[in-house]
């Protein structure tokens, strides 16, 4: 086996380095995965910046990277599902399985749960990675491996689309198109919401969405009050949402979500903001309006790769903007922490690019 192991490794802030690393050895539940590629998300970009997300607070040196698929080259002993040669994509959170939480089928609510990059846990932005082989997914030969990477975000908008019941009929409003809220249009639209609205403050990202399938946009401008923004979201969607999806998480947002959806309706907070906001509250809680939040996901990676395989959002292609070799990952960083010519989702190649794909991604 090869002895290149190069590493992108998060020292602190603003301080991301390359390195060799130990191949690592693996459990008799665990496979040894020869990286493909690494999507770079937010939060990877917040760890670079600000050292830390919440309570998770970079203390010593961590390989970073979460949004990942590679090709199991060794097994371990008690693995049944995985062989080597598969291509598989990586669901990047490990829970304990033994919690009251992963017994009622709720493991992203693990205390003791193990998530790539997530300090104290490493990541895989890295050549050779090892990885518990129940939370591997074997990809189709029709699948590619950028595909498989982008399982992961689109794991957080099937869960998110499940929180907020979204189904056949459901008229929602999506707050932000960014990445997360990009992957949550394309869950609603294919677990059959009749009409999307999505927000955002830039242009672009809306004729993205336009792209991907929204049925209308609608440009958030900084000087218009809140109450005319509830008034203009109504009359572009030409009725109140039942479901709305808060993909930014500001309080801006925040209050958004709860003022413009209808009486009886939901809203799904998955964006990160400040600890305390100020909030709506009673007048969300008059009007009966359910809400939710979202922490990941749990249980969704088959439903994302079966509407990746199925064909049912083909558009999830368009997500990647730009790539880069692992040698590059600096640049690619730069590329996605300033959106350089309107990046969306960069993609970090460890191998040569579609060397493991079937079929080209375009």
């Amino acid at each position: 086996m090869a002895k290149d192991n190069l590493t992108a490794v998060l020292h602190g802030v603003e301080d991301l380095r390359l390195e060799q690393k130990p191949i690592p050895t693996i459990r008799d539940d665990e496979v040894l995965l020869e990286m493909d590629c690494v999507g770079i998300c937010g939060s990877d970009v917040h760890y670079l910046v600000h050292g830390g997300i919440g309570p998770f607070i970079l203390k010593e040196p961590m390989i970073i990277g979460h949004e990942a698929a590679g090709i199991v080259a060794k097994v371990g002993k008690s693995v049944k599902n995985l062989k080597v040669g598969d291509r598989v994509a990586i669901e990047p959170g490990v829970s304990c399985r033994m919690c009251h939480f992963c017994k009622e089928g709720r493991y992203n609510l693990c205390p003791d749960m193990v998530f790539c990059a997530t300090p104290p846990c490493h990541g895989n932005l890295t050549k050779f990675y090892a990885h518990a082989a129940d939370f591997c997914f074997k990809l189709p030969d029709h699948v590619t491996m950028e595909e498989g990477a982008l399982l992961e975000p689109l794991s957080v908008g099937v869960h998110a689309c499940r929180r907020g019941d979204i189904g056949v009929g459901s008229e929602v409003l999506i707050l932000g198109a960014g990445p997360i809220g990009l992957v949550t249009l394309l869950a609603a639209k294919a677990m059959g919401a009749s009409k999307i609205l999505i927000t955002d403050l830039l242009p672009k990202r809306l004729s993205m969405a336009k792209e991907l399938g929204a049925d209308f946009t609608y440009v958030i401008e900084k000087d218009v009050s809140e109450e005319e923004n509830v008034k203009r979201i109504h009359a572009v969607m030409g009725s109140e949402p039942n479901k709305t999806i808060d993909c930014s998480g500001v309080q801006a947002t925040n209050r958004l979500a709860m003022l413009s959806t209808r009486s009886g309706g939901c809203v799904v907070v998955v964006g990160n903001g400040p600890q305390n906001v100020s909030l709506p509250l009673v007048y969300s809680c008059n009007r009966e309006i359910d809400i939710r939040g979202v922490f990941r996901y749990c249980n969704d990676y088959p439903t994302a790769l079966a509407l990746v395989a199925s064909g049912k959002i083909p558009g999830i292609r368009k997500l990647v903007t730009h790539h880069f070799d692992i040698t590059e990952t600096a640049k690619a960083f730069e590329t996605s922490r300033y959106a350089l010519g309107d990046a969306i989702k960069v993609m970090i190649h460890c191998q040569k690019r579609d060397q493991n794909n079937s079929i080209k991604f375009q």
